[in-house]
């Protein structure tokens, strides 16, 4: 009886997406959400200045450094491994989805550049090469260079937010641009249902009013925020009063409750 061959086997559709690198990095640090100190978007007040770490990453447009920090947090945050990690630098390339506009070699050196950015520039990691791995390390969010220690939140320089791990699992990532992903993590920082007035941008966080607003307006459109006006007693305005708009995360990226072990019974 004659029979059909099978089919050629396809590499390219058993090949691992970004979106499955991300994934196995934060399965592997078993998170249910990131700490991230709320110091790296804003700096706490009474300094010569509110502005974060963030502030670099807007006015540089660096959208692949954010990514690339944001997800060096995720997997090194659980101390597993001394608050390191090591990949390839084609898993690296690939997590920061540098495989998809670029060769092997290239996409190796744009993910090593990205992670140097990060050291020098930022001075939020430490990373070492040994022939094709890299080795990250962190260093505490507010760009001291400091050694990184877990945040605890019990004092105001130790206060910090959460990112569900689902932001990436789930695509949310690739969905921002630079002004969407920054004006996440400010609206993250806060409580639910603060304002954030555009003309205080610079002062506050050290970008323009158009960034803020455009941020703001992603996260809107995205469904990944909420708006809701707020009118606020103003005597010497003409109506008597002005009006604001108030925020908040939406629940597919407020962070995630831990799950509860339940003790077998005997």
């Amino acid at each position: 009886m004659k029979t059909t061959p099978d089919a050629a086997p396809n590499m390219q559709d058993a090949k691992a997406t970004g979106r499955d690198t991300r994934t196995a990095v934060l399965k592997r640090s078993i998170r249910t959400n990131v700490p991230l100190r709320k110091t790296f978007v804003q700096a706490n007040a009474g300094g010569d200045s509110r502005h974060g770490p963030l502030k670099k990453f807007v006015t540089g447009r660096d959208l692949r450094g954010l990514k690339a920090y944001l997800l060096i947090v995720a997997a090194c945050s659980n101390g597993d491994n001394g608050w390191s990690t090591t990949h390839d630098s084609m898993v690296w390339a690939r997590m920061l989805d540098i495989l998809e506009t670029a060769n092997d070699q290239s996409a190796r050196t744009g993910a090593w550049r990205a992670l140097i950015r990060l050291r020098d520039r930022h001075k939020l990691i430490d990373c070492r090469r040994s022939g094709t791995k890299i080795t990250v390390t962190l260093l505490r969010e507010d760009g001291t260079g400091k050694p990184y220690e877990r945040p605890l939140g019990d004092t105001e320089e130790d206060r910090y937010l959460q990112i569900p791990a689902t932001f990436w699992t789930t695509g949310r990532d690739e969905q921002l641009d630079l002004p969407g992903l920054a004006m996440f993590l400010v609206v993250a920082r806060e409580k639910n249902w603060s304002p954030f007035p555009l003309e205080k941008a610079p002062e506050w966080y050290g970008w323009s009013a158009d960034t803020h607003e455009r941020g703001l307006n992603k996260l809107l459109a995205l469904g990944l925020a909420e708006r809701r006006e707020k009118y606020i007693t103003a005597p010497l305005a003409p109506a008597g009063f002005t009006k604001t708009y108030q925020y908040k995360r939406t629940a597919a990226v407020q962070p995630r409750k831990a799950k509860k072990t339940v003790a077998a019974t005997q």
